[in-house]
């Protein structure tokens, strides 16, 4: 198989991870960094030598396919915009948007150029999200009726060194945490049909306890905890609160209860961890993982999908499509919140392909 030349724009944080995690797929070559801040964008190349430039110059390279975009979620929009304008396959980080309107435009964009674009969370595709997908689908606890979905901490402002954007317009525990919850669901039990949410937002500032900004307060302008009902189509009922205001907590991060049988799904932020069944009357037992990329950090695996979708001509399985229903559903909760009534989802998105069974950690198919 061939290689997808891969350019990165937005080299703070979440980039490392990226980084590190593209060296296990050989489907796809990193080419170039880009940032804003140039210095930042140095610091890496040097850091994984690669070369460090401007935006603009990254999106002239002939030999870069698809950029994924790491910026903020302020930013999201523009700069996957100027990507698609530049000719290239875009994959950015979550959100797609911070509401529906921008990503439609980000979408109705890739649609006129005839372009791809790709989106996180890919952690969907670990081996235990996989593993838990394929459960289901072999009716191992039967028709899926109901479930829960559970993210609850402190708040950011603890570990991250510039936690601010987590809490004003486009941040907020839902466009945060729930694009690896709701995704993940969606994956498991198909498009969501409609939405009930409530929200809070009990402090107007945040104190940070984190380096290098300790002792700073910022300001919080989005609701800091959201819970309701996620109504499938399918018929399933799944309860679900995504919170930066929980101290500690004993929640599962989801589970899922069928008619024969319970079962226990990973942490869909991490691409493994252990998968349990209860069936009917019985006791939770580990299920062994039937999928690769079940041990590790993988956070790159839905970019190396959709540059091997590139180069078989089929789908890409951490789509836009697949965003942009979450993003809708995630919109939702506050319009729901908001206006005190359930809100139908207008858009509608097929299941994405699961991963060959047995592959190891690298191979994508």
């Amino acid at each position: 198989m061939g290689k997808v030349g891969i350019g990165i724009i937005g080299c703070g944080t979440i980039s490392t991870a990226y980084l590190k995690a593209a060296q296990r797929f050989p489907v796809m070559e990193i080419k170039a960094l880009a940032d804003m801040r140039s210095e930042v964008a140095e610091r890496q190349g040097a850091t994984f030598a690669l070369p460090a430039m401007r935006v603009d110059q990254l999106l002239r390279r002939d030999d870069i396919e698809i950029v994924v975009n790491l910026t903020v979620p302020l930013a999201h929009t523009d700069v996957s915009l100027a990507v698609l304008n530049a000719g290239k396959h875009v994959y950015s980080e979550k959100p797609l948007g911070i509401n529906v309107a921008e990503a439609r435009s980000v979408m109705e964009l890739a649609a006129q150029k005839n372009l791809r674009v790709g989106c996180a969370p890919d952690t969907f595709l670990g081996g235990g999200h996989q593993t838990a997908r394929k459960l289901i689908d072999d009716g191992v606890i039967g028709r899926p009726v109901a479930g829960s979905a559970f993210f609850g901490c402190p708040g950011h402002e603890r570990w991250h060194p510039a936690p601010g954007f987590y809490y004003l317009r486009g941040g907020g525990p839902m466009l945060d945490m729930g694009p690896y919850y709701i995704t993940d669901l969606v994956q498991l039990l198909g498009p969501v049909a409609s939405v009930m949410g409530s929200s809070a937002r009990p402090k107007s500032e945040r104190l940070v306890t984190s380096q290098p900004m300790s002792g700073a307060l910022i300001p919080v302008e989005v609701s800091t905890h959201v819970a309701g009902t996620l109504e499938f189509e399918n018929g399933a009922v799944v309860s679900i609160t995504m919170s930066f205001d929980v101290p500690k907590h004993r929640h599962n991060q989801i589970e899922i209860y069928g008619d024969k049988g319970s079962m226990s799904v990973p942490d869909p932020n991490r691409f493994g961890g252990e998968v349990e069944v209860a069936k009917t009357g019985g006791e939770w037992e580990a299920v062994l993982p039937t999928h690769g990329h079940a041990d590790g950090e993988f956070r790159s695996i839905g970019v190396a999908d959709m540059a091997a979708a590139i180069l078989n001509n089929r789908p890409h399985r951490a789509s836009g499509a697949l965003a942009f229903h979450v993003l809708e559903v995630m919109e939702a909760f506050q319009t729901s919140a908001d206006a005190g009534r359930r809100v139908k989802i207008e858009s509608r998105v097929e299941r994405p392909a699961m991963l060959p069974v047995g592959r190891e950690a690298g191979q994508i198919d």
